[in-house]
């Protein structure tokens, strides 16, 4: 009994482990959607930039240092974006190891499980066989009590 005693500390240490997880899944989820708008925020605001400032060279004379600025800011501006995008895709790969290590830490706590449900199972087999062996010992007794002490029974 001592087994499955140890069984059931295991299974709850298994089980805050996997709550562990499934907070840690979803922090790294949190921060993968924040990584995820704020990209698509900064790439609105590069498309956003790219068309004002198009339609502001098309329409008057630019001089060439006002262009210059521009292009300086755009070239900024893409940087921004390409490092968010680099913040997305390291948010992405901690989400999917979170993902990964939440599996893993399910699949020892249903093979936890699994074991004290066999465990469980065996002992109560056991239990059955010995109380069956009691019933069938004490009917074998009964009846042999009872046909030595019957008129008709077998030394009467």
């Amino acid at each position: 009994m001592s087994d499955l005693s140890s069984l059931q500390v295991l299974r709850e240490h298994e089980q805050r482990r996997r709550d562990e997880a499934q907070s840690r899944l979803r922090q790294a989820q949190a921060r993968l959607e924040q990584a995820q708008r704020q990209a698509e925020q900064l790439g609105g605001y590069r498309g956003e930039y790219q068309q004002r400032w198009t339609t502001q060279f098309s329409s008057s004379g630019t001089d060439t240092a006002l262009l210059h600025c521009y292009q300086s800011f755009g070239e900024r501006l893409h940087q921004a974006v390409d490092q968010q995008q680099q913040v997305r895709a390291q948010a992405q790969a901690q989400y999917d190891r979170a993902r990964e290590a939440l599996l893993a830490q399910e699949l020892r706590l249903a093979a936890v499980s699994k074991l004290i449900e066999r465990r469980q199972t065996a002992v109560r087999q056991i239990e059955e066989k010995r109380e069956q062996k009691r019933n069938d010992e004490a009917a074998s007794h009964s009846a042999a009590n009872g046909s030595w002490n019957h008129p008709g029974g077998a030394l009467a």
